[in-house]
């Protein structure tokens, strides 16, 4: 059975790959493609209730952080219920979505900040080299060029500086994290492809 499901994995990411370039398999990789979305959606479904499952179970026990459980599942069932009475696309339930979810990034992007500020000291404690000094500056102009500032929108910072540091260093380095995630999801689609990694079974 292993040497099955190495074989069919394999099979498939091939038939996939090469649909790209070989028209007569462009039916079989739609078909292959869809299988993985119903999959992929089944595993969500099933994602959701082993979520419900384990926190209505530290609900039941009262275990640490029950209270925190009940808000949670509280909140999962009441924009179920709400999303499927408005439906996804009404206005009251894009609000909720962005009152939700702009919130969070926000608080993410700044624990993100902070969390990149002190890994730069602590870098530059442990380890004095000229890379740890450019790591730490460029986290600190960073979060001044991206911070609001009591200095309006005129000046040197606002008008040309902010700007540049955005949209040039901001985007080089955003354009570099996206290359090295696409260089190393190819890499490790090779692997997969070659059998080297079996993440669909034991070894």
């Amino acid at each position: 059975m292993h040497i099955v499901a190495v074989v069919f994995a394999v099979l498939a990411g091939v038939i996939i790959l090469a649909g790209y370039y070989v028209p007569a398999l462009a039916g079989v990789q739609n078909l292959l493609l869809s299988w993985a979305i119903i999959l992929a959606g089944v595993a969500a479904i099933v994602g959701v209730f082993n979520l419900v499952l384990v926190h209505a179970h530290r609900i039941s026990t009262r275990g640490n952080g029950a209270i925190y459980s009940g808000v949670l599942l509280v909140c999962l069932i009441g924009s179920f219920i709400f999303g499927l009475a408005m439906g996804p696309t009404h206005p009251d339930m894009q609000l909720l979505v962005n009152a939700v979810v702009v919130p969070v990034e926000a608080s993410l992007m700044a624990l993100l900040a902070v969390t990149l500020v002190y890994a730069s000291v602590r870098l530059l404690r442990r380890r004095t080299n000229p890379m740890s000094v450019v790591f730490l500056v460029t986290a600190v102009v960073m979060l001044v060029a991206s911070a609001t500032l009591p200095f309006g929108e005129a000046g040197v910072l606002n008008g040309f500086l902010r700007p540049w540091l955005q949209h040039v260093l901001a985007l080089g380095g955003a354009r570099g994290i996206l290359i090295g995630m696409g260089l190393g999801t190819l890499a490790t689609g090779l692997r997969v492809l070659l059998g080297a990694d079996r993440p669909y079974g034991e070894r």
